[in-house]
């Protein structure tokens, strides 16, 4: 009788050990969150056809004031550009604003470097009313030679956290009708 007490005490302590011990590791991880950096980035369309186009942004909290540029790299065009088309996702509610919205000349910006305008490209600019696109129209065209262009927005982040997905379209010289030149998924925490 003696051994089976001891038996049953010795089997009760290891059940104990089991349920006990992942809830006591567990417990650090739920106190000790911690927001994840990593360099994923999502894409609807999962066609060949989708362009993935380099961005910056500054700020990427909610409700925060923002510097976002749309990078246009030399291997991102295939001729001089005419216009430029950004579509603006209808979950990205902001107000735009013509004095907040330029087109530049960039350098890109690395791990010793900043971005930054180097020159202002004069154009003039288009919003549609419900703000669902940007219309730019450079006075001179695009040139296709190796600098970096980018179209900069000035704005305050949405108050919704998530992926947002803008589009570009571009005209080239001697085409009628504008083509698609790529995508950028930009992330608000």
């Amino acid at each position: 009788m003696f051994q089976i007490k001891k038996k049953n005490f010795f089997n009760l302590k290891i059940l104990k050990f089991f349920l006990i011990t992942p809830i006591l590791f567990s417990i650090p991880v739920f106190i000790n969150i911690n927001e994840a950096k990593a360099g994923l980035e999502f894409q609807w369309d999962q066609e060949s056809g989708y362009r993935r186009l380099k961005w910056f942004q500054k700020e990427n909290q909610r409700k925060f004031r923002n510097t976002i540029y749309f990078f246009f790299r030399p291997s991102d065009r295939k001729d001089e550009i005419l216009k430029i088309n950004l579509a603006i996702p209808k979950s990205f509610k902001t107000k735009l604003k013509k004095e907040n919205i330029s087109l530049c000349r960039v350098r890109i910006g690395g791990f010793d470097t900043r971005t930054k305008c180097i020159e202002n490209i004069p154009a003039d600019i288009e919003i549609k009313e419900d703000n669902s696109s940007l219309d730019f129209y450079p006075y001179r065209p695009i040139p296709y030679n190796k600098d970096s262009f980018a179209i900069v927005l000035r704005v305050f982040n949405p108050r919704k956290t998530g992926l947002y997905q803008f589009h570009s379209y571009g005209q080239y010289i001697g085409k009628s009708d504008s083509s698609y030149l790529g995508s950028w998924t930009i992330v608000i925490d």
